[in-house]
């Protein structure tokens, strides 16, 4: 049932601002309002900027759940897990517009269950995406100690000795292959 009063809603810094009870629905929401915070207090608490957040709502991924008195936008707790969201799809390479993109196609599904699948498929194909790069990198990994443990020796090298002889040196193991990352910058 809807309640007609105006909330004080406190700022961290103790001054009081009004909310609009037109967004109070039950006395429980009244207790969530307590915890309504501003755009710059979303933004510490976050890590985002404040252009940032104005992004979101520009690109609908994020909407403040009332208005102050003032006409401030205010935000739950919700939404510092809206934007923790956005910023882990970011980690795995989408951009805003994938993640635009996600939520369209989520809030498009209307049943539970169809947009669970999505996001499933979603995340699928994210993880083996993912599990490909690391694969890479692993291989990069070892080619990187290999090229370090090769180029140790040039550390006792005369270093008289011209770049053009390190095509054939004499301080490797003959069966000691080349990595592909000290050959690479040799050839020409």
């Amino acid at each position: 049932m809807p309640v007609n009063v105006r909330l004080p809603i406190l700022s961290d810094a103790g001054s009081s601002r009004d909310v609009s009870a037109s967004n109070v629905r039950s006395l429980d929401d009244a207790r969530e309002e307590d915890e309504l915070m501003q755009i710059g207090d979303l933004a510490r608490e976050s890590g985002k900027t404040v252009r940032a957040i104005h992004l979101y709502e520009e690109l609908d991924l994020l909407r403040p759940a009332a208005r102050s008195k003032g006409r401030f936008r205010l935000y739950g707790r919700e939404a510092l897990t809206r934007i923790r969201w956005i910023g882990k799809l970011q980690d795995m390479g989408f951009s805003l517009s994938d993640i635009q993109t996600v939520v369209r196609e989520w809030e498009r599904q209307g049943s539970a269950t169809g947009s669970m699948t999505k996001m499933r498929d979603v995340y699928k194909a994210k993880i083996l995406e993912t599990r490909e790069h690391i694969r890479r990198l692993q291989q990069l990994e070892h080619e990187l100690e290999a090229s370090l443990h090769y180029l140790d020796t040039c550390d006792v090298c005369d270093p008289a000795r011209l770049l053009s002889a390190c095509s054939g040196c004499d301080l490797h193991d003959c069966d000691t292959e080349v990595p592909e990352l000290v050959a690479g910058f040799r050839a020409k």
